[in-house]
């Protein structure tokens, strides 16, 4: 692998599977340019691109001259409606392709997208519980639920028969990383959740259900996941195929939950019998958690930047099981292992290291 000839554009750079993977990527020697509507500028050897991907004439001008090698599409936009889901982020992945064709220089793009794949949209599972065998496996059909993920990955197909470069899909379960400002981000609510209750001298009680206080579960370290990003997109093998993602273990949150209030130094209460969703146990913690960064000289003071608990209820509300199946790249060659009491604990340090929880 000649990485000095490799040109990786990381689309979603600000995120946490983004900023894992640009670090993973520079690391790796590879030229790494970022894009996002404002990228970060911390990261030694990132050449940042701001731009919005809605926006396909000023795409086009913010990416002239870039002439990727390699793309990584890690982003999305949430909105109101499945159907809006579909039609705003099936154009996010066509206008960055569309912008990029002229250069001709994409050998390989990888989309990341997740396990709503196997499992419908939020409401879906969350409402209905509907899934298919587990654990899901790669080659499982798609749903008749009208889902973005699959309106993302048809982008990618019709781009790629179009300018005949090759592509991968990964699909990660949860994961587990640092980013400020992300939708998506369990691991820093639960973390400042913990905060919170220590600081009110509470219990770290369980928000969601039996289902996933008592079934097997998995995660994904977005470490491990830039690792099979990379990994997929200079292995031959690899090519055209889509790929789940997970740290490699399984675990029960009635023993991980008990970990990380151990972390903490909290006690907690397990499922009682009734889902204590996470959203209202810090509907008015806002007021706190400003308290509590301005005691601790924390650099974020405003809650709803760090928390996305309507995410993490998601999540852990689920009314079934689910886990991984990670066959597929291991037959191929990726090897790749995470602990996950540790993706937890290293989240957790990092955070409080660089003075996110106190």
């Amino acid at each position: 692998m000649e990485t000095q000839k490799n040109k990786a554009l990381v689309v979603g750079v600000s995120g946490i599977t983004g900023s894992n993977l640009a670090e993973k990527l520079l690391a790796s020697g590879w030229q790494t340019y970022g894009l996002a509507r404002n990228p970060q500028a911390d990261l030694p050897g990132l050449q940042p691109i701001a731009a919005d991907l809605r926006d396909e004439k000023a795409l086009a001008e913010a990416l002239e001259g870039v002439e990727p090698t390699h793309v990584f599409f890690t982003t999305w936009m949430r909105n109101d409606t499945e159907a809006e889901n579909i039609r705003v982020n099936g154009a996010l992945v066509r206008n960055l392709l569309k912008a990029l064709a002229p250069q001709k220089s994409v050998q390989h793009v990888a989309l990341v997208t997740g396990l709503k794949h196997y499992l419908g949209p939020f409401e879906a599972y969350a409402n209905t519980g509907t899934l298919p065998e587990t654990p899901v496996r790669e080659e499982h059909p798609r749903l008749s639920f009208d889902n973005f993920y699959y309106a993302q990955e048809d982008e990618v197909f019709a781009a790629a028969a179009r300018d005949g470069f090759t592509w991968s899909v990964h699909r990660p379960h949860t994961v587990i990383g640092k980013a400020v400002g992300n939708l998506m981000n369990m691991g820093t609510t639960l973390a400042v959740y913990a905060s919170v209750c220590k600081e009110q001298n509470q219990a770290l009680i369980w928000p969601g259900s039996e289902a996933q206080w008592k079934g097997l579960s998995d995660v994904t370290d977005a470490r491990i996941l830039a690792d099979q990003l990379l990994w997929a997109a200079t292995t031959p093998e690899a090519q055209n195929q889509a790929f789940n993602i997970t740290n490699g273990d399984v675990f029960r949150w009635s023993w991980l939950w008990k970990e990380i209030a151990g972390y903490f130094g909290l006690e907690y209460e397990g499922f009682n019998g009734t889902v204590r969703p996470l959203a209202g146990q810090m509907a008015d913690a806002g007021p706190l958690w400003q308290q509590i960064a301005m005691r601790y000289d924390l650099k974020e003071k405003n809650l709803n930047r760090l928390a996305s608990a309507w995410h993490t209820d998601l999540d852990l509300g689920r009314p079934l099981e689910v886990m991984t199946d990670m066959s597929r790249s291991r037959k191929l060659g990726f090897t790749g292992y995470q602990n996950t009491k540790e993706s937890f604990v290293d989240l957790f340090e990092s955070l409080r290291k660089d003075q996110i929880i106190p």
